[in-house]
């Protein structure tokens, strides 16, 4: 028996399996359905274009079919593999904006403002750039800048200032609105995910046990107390019981799907599969969001600083390969999307509401298409959308991916930022910075008014891999968990992960995950009154 059963080795789950551990005097257990996190592909930032080709340390999910994407099945990625997503993403570290915690608060969490999740913040963060007011040195999470030698995030930067947006060398510091590089979770020159941050430290202690391929089936309880896990692995079915609670950190997609499992869920819809009812909960599954998101794609012949499949382009990537090797620099530490920028979509909104990602390559369906010669590209995504989707089970068999439903673009103001925005990427991109490495516009060319960008959006539109919502922290009878993370209707159990926020944060989610889980050890070891 162990004091707490972590569910999820990602991000959040490696955060809690880390901290908990520090104290000699309490057992930890962390379950991860993937392997460990020890491929090259995993170490080496660029190995991230490789990853989203396969299955590998990839759960792999797709949507249902999105009536806002013209009937589309839109691609869910998330990491199955110690580290999680945290060991497949593009490492950008973004921590969203003021504003949206101080939100949470306000819609009656607290505990959850911008003064006090700050500090933790800082509390994990050892920022290569050193401390100030709003940087850690010394904490597990190392935040660096690029050692990648792309010299065209500069120009795009450049490009961003001849359209009139300001240069911002922190997005993360006192203003985050403006165009900048991005800091990403490396050190080294190579990745640095929430498991070697957390976990590395700990693998050695004896009060911890990490079990790889271990599938959580559902979580046990008894007189609606959470006494254990139940998981599948190559040899059948175990249990691991939890001397004092259970922690779910299987992420947005799947925390849900394992309460459900377990009988927490709407009623109607758990009696509709033969599932035992523990706790009638209407919210788990609900309020599904995610950062919506657009491309534009360039050529740019001749210019082999950027990625492209050609003769030329193989023999940089060799020469790469050396120097990631010898000195750990050069291409093989890019991240791909190493500039960007938040941006308003129009001179009336209070803060930042569209982000940027510009990549120095032709990105198409999420990579996963092969496109000849180099280009470049950008993404902006809508950083709160008002679409609210689901996630419901597909059958009560825990193999069975869930039913991803973000209803993306169902609000038709959604519909409208994304096509202010498309706008004012394509000024950036047709910047005179840009000007001597600008081919032709591929595929967005004809986009020209409203109804045909419209129309571009629908076909092309997906998920930036920012999935939250479904398990939401709140003080209603619908949110469910509390502002201690603690689920409602049963004992024992909690929920770290992005799925319990109240409303997506304005930027990346890995590091606002990683925050929550430091949040949730507070909470753990000193908690509230229930």
């Amino acid at each position: 028996m162990f004091d707490y059963v972590i569910v999820g080795g990602g991000s959040a789950g490696c955060v809690l399996a880390g901290r908990l551990s520090e104290d000699p005097a309490v057992t930890v257990c962390l379950l991860e359905a993937g392997p460990v996190d020890d491929s090259l592909l995993i170490r080496v930032p660029a190995g991230l274009a490789l990853l989203a080709r396969t299955r590998q340390a990839n759960w792999g999910f797709e949507t249902v079919p999105q009536p806002g994407l013209n009937g589309r099945r839109g691609y869910q990625p998330r990491g199955k593999v110690l580290g999680g997503s945290s060991s497949v993403n593009a490492m950008i570290y973004a921590r969203g904006h003021r504003a949206d915690y101080d939100d949470w608060a306000a819609r009656g969490n607290p505990g959850w403002g911008w003064d006090e999740v700050l500090p933790r913040f800082i509390r994990a963060e050892n920022n290569e750039r050193g401390a100030d007011a709003f940087h850690g040195t010394g904490g597990p999470l190392n935040v660096a800048d690029l050692r990648s030698d792309a010299r065209f995030r500069s120009i795009f930067i450049d490009a961003a200032a001849q359209c009139g947006h300001h240069r911002n060398p922190d997005f993360n510091g006192a203003d985050q609105e403006g165009v900048g590089s991005f800091q990403v979770t490396h050190r080294n020159g190579e990745r640095f995910n929430a498991a070697r941050a957390y976990l590395g430290p700990a693998r050695e202690r004896p009060n911890l046990t990490v079990i790889t391929g271990a599938h959580a089936t559902r979580i046990l309880f008894k007189d609606r107390r959470a006494t254990g896990v139940e998981y599948r692995d190559a040899a059948g079915l175990h249990q691991v019981p939890a001397r004092r609670e259970v922690l779910l950190s299987a992420g947005a997609l799947q925390s849900p799907q394992l309460l459900m499992l377990s009988g927490i869920g709407p009623a109607e819809h758990l009696a509709s599969l033969g599932l035992p009812v523990v706790f009638d909960q209407p919210g788990v599954g609900a309020n599904l969001h995610d950062h919506i998101d657009v491309i534009q794609v360039f050529d740019s012949p001749g210019n082999h600083d950027l990625f492209g499949l050609s003769f030329p382009g193989a023999i940089r990537a060799i020469r790469g390969v050396f120097e990631w090797w010898r000195h750990r620099s050069g291409l093989l530490t890019t991240n791909f999307g190493e500039a960007g920028a938040f941006i308003r979509s129009s001179p009336d909104e209070p803060i930042p509401d569209l982000q940027l990602h510009f990549v120095i390559g032709k990105l198409v369906d999420h990579g996963r298409k092969t496109l000849f010669g180099p280009g470049f590209s950008c993404h902006v995504c809508l950083l709160r959308p008002r679409s609210r989707g689901t996630v419901r089970l597909v059958s009560r068999d825990p193999r069975d991916a869930p039913l991803i439903d973000p209803n993306f673009l169902a609000d038709p103001d959604d519909t409208q930022r994304l096509i202010r925005g498309f706008r004012l990427v394509r000024d950036i991109l047709h910047a005179p910075a840009l000007a001597p490495y600008r081919g032709q516009e591929l595929g967005s060319a004809d986009a020209q008014s409203d109804a045909q960008i419209e129309a571009f959006i629908r076909d092309h539109a997906d998920t930036i891999y920012h999935p939250v919502g479904t398990c939401r922290m709140g003080p209603g009878a619908d949110d469910v968990v509390d502002a201690q993370l603690r689920v409602r209707g049963v004992q024992g159990l909690r929920v770290v992960d992005a799925s319990i926020m109240p409303r997506i944060v304005g930027g990346n989610t890995n590091a606002p995950v990683i925050m929550i889980a430091e949040r949730a050890v507070d909470f753990i070891r000193s908690p509230a009154p229930a």
